[in-house]
């Protein structure tokens, strides 16, 4: 599913494009076959009564898109797109004037959807800007439900606010902006066990958010949430703020210090992502979409990284790819960083030499620290929750597979992707990446031995506007042979395949 959001907060029209993931189909009347988006359809909205779609979500087992716009959520069905459910939640009069008083246009003090998740198969919690004061509400069998609650630091002030979040086992994990001014940056859990990070600049400075995922582990105590964002590095001091990815992870056993961190995370760690060409030193350090491939064996649990460069005019994206593991191996074993007091130094921060308490700081209280009489994170040491508030960087920088980019992309700003596994006659396993650009075009590329090449480009939309979203939704393909899909694959790559991707008898 791609969604066009224009510039404007209020287009002539909005067009939502659905496709499945990946269609493979015969094409009559020709002596190949072709790999083929099937655009299963174009709905088009007239802006007067909505627009500003800002959220999708899937519902596989009801078949349904939830869609999150501006003062109305709908619920389509993937079926029948015609079919469609629509609600309103408008800004009280108040509360619109409210906003305007406080310097806001006319345009922003609107009820912006920005959070959909799913807490059963019927039911939603959504939460919206509601003119500059967020709000949250329950969504039951297509109605909304009970008095709007609070939604700051679960959902943005502003319509374009960034933010990350997601549902799990009743609670809402978001990261956003805490305040009007857009100055407090916060990772929050809420609805149960409230925790929050502390507001300080080694923690999370002017962040961007892009994406927020779980990763569960065998010990469910040491299941982990990580948190994808830009932000100014804090570590190096320049004329020029330096912008740095990272990734960050809280525990979802946390519960806050007893004394000391109390309410806040008591593992929250983060490290850098780099994506860079090295011979070179060509730095690609601007973080624009995640996505995170799991797989039924934990350590082999890949994330594809977009990113584009914060100077230069050369319009170039590059893609890399990290491997969970090695994040994970960063936080459980790496050195920390801590604050160099060097007035007339750039590096501000360095690698921390001294002793470290145990347990490890910022590690989950599992089953290894129960062992050791440590039943929480309410039991943990004062000394380990003073290191974990004062050393949240490490000193490690997080380095993708093969050391280098596994796509280059020049002369397009790449800005959203997914990705699909499927698989070969052989049973191993092959990535197909949807990538959307700045201009409208949907880019269909394939992950071969650690390389990415594009396959096709598809024009989504009538005019040159970005991708904003884009959501694999149910795969309802009709059923294909392998030799059938294999030989789709071939017809459309312009370059000779590995060996490893063909039949034994080809």
């Amino acid at each position: 599913h791609a969604l066009r959001v224009p510039h404007a907060y209020v287009p002539s029209f909005t067009f939502l494009v659905f496709f499945t993931a990946m269609a493979l189909m015969e094409q009559p009347n020709q002596h190949t076959s072709s790999l083929l988006m099937i655009a299963t359809c174009i709905f088009i909205i007239d802006a007067s009564i909505m627009s500003n779609f800002s959220t999708l979500l899937v519902s596989e087992e009801t078949n349904t898109l939830y869609v999150g716009a501006k003062d109305y959520i709908l619920a389509l069905d993937l079926d029948n797109i015609s079919q469609e459910i629509t609600r309103p939640w408008l800004v009280p009069e108040d509360r619109w004037l409210e906003c305007l008083r406080r310097g806001k246009s006319k345009a922003e003090c609107h009820n912006y959807i920005r959070v959909l998740h799913k807490i059963n198969t019927t039911g939603l919690y959504i939460c919206g800007t509601n003119a500059f004061h967020p709000a949250c509400r329950h969504y039951m069998t297509f109605q909304l439900q009970r008095k709007a609650a609070d939604g700051r630091g679960k959902c943005p002030f502003e319509p374009t606010g960034s933010y990350a979040s997601l549902m799990f086992e009743g609670s809402l994990y978001s990261a956003t902006s805490n305040n009007f001014l857009g100055t407090e940056p916060i990772i929050l859990r809420s609805l149960k066990n409230p925790l929050r990070t502390e507001f300080k600049a080694s923690w999370l400075n002017e962040p961007t958010f892009i994406h927020m995922d779980l990763v569960q582990d065998s010990d469910t105590s040491a299941d982990k949430i990580y948190v994808f964002f830009t932000e100014t590095a804090v570590e190096f001091e320049f004329y020029d703020k330096l912008l740095v990815s990272r990734v960050a992870q809280i525990c979802t056993g946390d519960l806050g210090g007893k004394r000391m961190l109390r309410k806040r995370w008591t593992s929250f760690l983060k490290s850098t992502l780099a994506c860079s060409v090295p011979e070179s030193d060509f730095q690609f350090n601007v973080l624009q979409d995640i996505f995170v491939l799991k797989t039924t064996k934990r350590h082999q649990t890949i994330f594809y990284g977009l990113f584009t460069q914060q100077w230069g005019k050369l319009d170039i994206s590059a893609i890399c790819i990290f491997r969970m593991q090695t994040v994970q191996d960063t936080f459980q074993k790496g050195s920390f960083k801590g604050p160099l007091a060097m007035e007339d130094s750039h590096t501000k921060w360095v690698v921390y030499r001294g002793d470290i308490p145990t347990p490890r700081p910022g590690a989950c209280v599992g089953l290894s620290a129960q062992r050791q009489g440590y039943n929480s994170s309410l039991d943990l040491p004062d000394r380990v929750l003073q290191f974990a508030s004062d050393h949240p960087l490490m000193d490690s920088t997080l380095t993708p597979i093969g050391q280098r980019p596994a796509l280059l992309q020049r002369g397009a700003k790449y800005t959203k992707l997914v990705v699909d596994r499927t698989s070969s006659l052989d049973n191993e396993t092959y990535d197909i990446l949807f990538i959307g650009t700045d201009k409208g075009y949907l880019h269909k590329a394939f992950n071969c031995l650690g390389e990415i090449f594009l396959v096709e480009g598809i024009q989504l939309f009538p005019s040159p506007e970005p991708v904003q979203m884009l959501k694999l939704g149910p795969q309802k393909v009709p059923h294909l042979s392998e030799k059938t899909r294999l030989s789709l694959l071939l017809s459309r790559f312009p370059f000779p395949l590995p060996t490893a991707l063909l039949p034994a008898s080809t």
